[in-house]
């Protein structure tokens, strides 16, 4: 007798249980029967709820049986299958406490006994101003938005409670020119920063520009006053060019005027751009002697060293080279020296560190490795650390921790709404004396 449909299909194996707390990725954590702990999107602590296990060994939420006081119903009609949040069902302040508590428990993991209470920034709803969409091919139109979380299905952006409503704004027009030139085959990339002058569009394809492309491209710059249009070639991503340009791309950073470079660099937002500079600076003294010099790390088109230039000598240092020429083209009669140099191949050596009055540094996710170990060498007076991911933070720092330095303050700026991403910014000191210099402070 051959087996049916039903003998194929064995029912999902499901559990209650409670969840325990959220882990890094905001799922909630579950131990189950047999001692592993599951990680599942959805839950909140201190809930009860009947999960399923997948076809693929993981654990999904079937239903929620006791609810969290924090829990909301999530607000945006994608939120259950959109990639770009995964805590739409957290209450804001809530999530706010959430990543203090992360940033409060990465520092304690890096031998910081004493962690100061954090100050807090929180962005409001649709002030996002960068959007990094993927694009597909469909029959009548394109794709445009994010994957589903754990998928390549790309989720169609219709509505965001995230981003700028101008960005928002574009997209329509896009999945319908996009969908007219021959460079995308299959699928794009779409990275759009909402610059002071205007949307600044770059877009990166699986086949080349062709000369019919170019013109409808052009034509879309001038009827979505798009000043630029740059593209690259999903070969070869970094080689951007111009596609075209109807007028001068420009952003005001600290006073001063930065042409950025196609897809660069930008705080997510305008404000949390001012809060995170606004916490650098309180780490310093309002007035510094003319002398003070401050050494910047991974300076980018110069979203903290401007403002710093505003109050003592600043030696700036990036090795993204056209993050780099911004930086150097707008910097003026500003007190900036820019260097162009690959800190992950060549960070700056210890000797010089030593005689900073601070280091101030902005690194990648991956954090700062080969420079945190000259930084603990050259032992500088004040090191001001800037993280957007907290394992890495506390990675590096615990070797600041080893070298004698002590957690002067901590700011914690939710800059991405509803999701687990944590910016800080961390003030470190260490005795500026002799017996400092040559071992850690007792």
């Amino acid at each position: 007798m051959g087996e049916t449909r039903a003998d194929k299909t064995a029912p999902a194996r499901q559990e209650v249980a409670k969840v325990l707390y959220l882990a890094g990725l905001g799922d909630g954590a579950i131990s189950l029967p047999d001692g592993q702990v599951a990680h599942v999107a959805g839950t909140l602590p201190g809930e009860t709820v009947r999960i399923e296990e997948t076809r693929k060994g993981t654990w999904q939420l079937d239903a929620v049986i006791e609810a969290a006081p924090e829990r909301v119903t999530p607000p945006c009609s994608l939120a259950e299958s959109c990639g770009g949040c995964a805590l739409q069902h957290v209450r804001l302040d809530t999530l706010l406490d959430w990543k203090v508590q992360r940033v409060t428990r990465a520092l304690q993991s890096a031998g910081f006994e004493t962690v100061p209470k954090a100050s807090t920034f929180q962005v409001a709803p649709h002030s996002r101003r960068r959007a990094d969409l993927a694009v597909k091919r469909g029959a009548a139109s394109m794709l445009i938005g994010l994957h589903g979380r754990g998928t390549k299905n790309i989720v169609d952006m219709t509505t965001c409670l995230v981003l700028d409503p101008h960005i928002l704004a574009l997209l329509p027009a896009f999945r319908t020119v996009l969908h007219s030139i021959q460079a995308i085959r299959r699928e794009a990339s779409l990275h759009i920063n909402l610059l002071d002058s205007g949307p600044d569009i770059l877009l990166v394809t699986d086949a080349p520009l062709t000369a019919a492309d170019r013109i409808r491209l052009a034509q879309m710059a001038e009827e979505c006053a798009i000043p630029r249009i740059s593209w690259a070639s999903a070969s070869n991503p970094e080689a951007t060019e111009t596609a075209t340009q109807r007028a001068p791309v420009t952003q005001t950073i600290a006073g001063h005027s930065v042409s950025p470079p196609p897809g660069g660099f930008l705080q997510a937002s305008a404000a949390s751009e001012q809060a995170i500079q606004n916490a650098v600076l309180a780490t310093l003294p309002e007035k510094m002697i003319r002398r003070a010099n401050v050494v910047e790390l991974y300076a980018g088109c110069g979203t903290l060293t401007f403002a710093l230039a505003q109050r003592c000598q600043v030696s700036a240092y990036e090795g993204f080279g056209p993050a780099w020429s911004a930086l150097k083209a707008a910097m003026g009669k500003a007190r900036i020296t820019a260097h162009h140099r690959d800190l992950n191949r060549q960070p700056v050596m210890a000797k010089e560190l030593a005689q900073a009055t601070a280091v101030v540094l902005d690194p990648p996710h991956a954090g700062a490795k080969n420079q945190m170990n000259q930084i603990v060498r050259g032992l500088p007076a004040q090191v001001v650390y800037v993280s957007c991911n907290p394992a890495a933070l506390s990675k590096d720092t615990a070797l600041l921790t080893k070298a004698g330095y002590r957690l002067h303050s901590v700011s914690v700026i939710d800059q991405f709404l509803w999701s687990a991403e944590t910016e800080t910014v961390c003030d470190f000191r260490r005795e500026s004396s002799r017996r400092s210099r040559s071992g850690p402070s007792r």
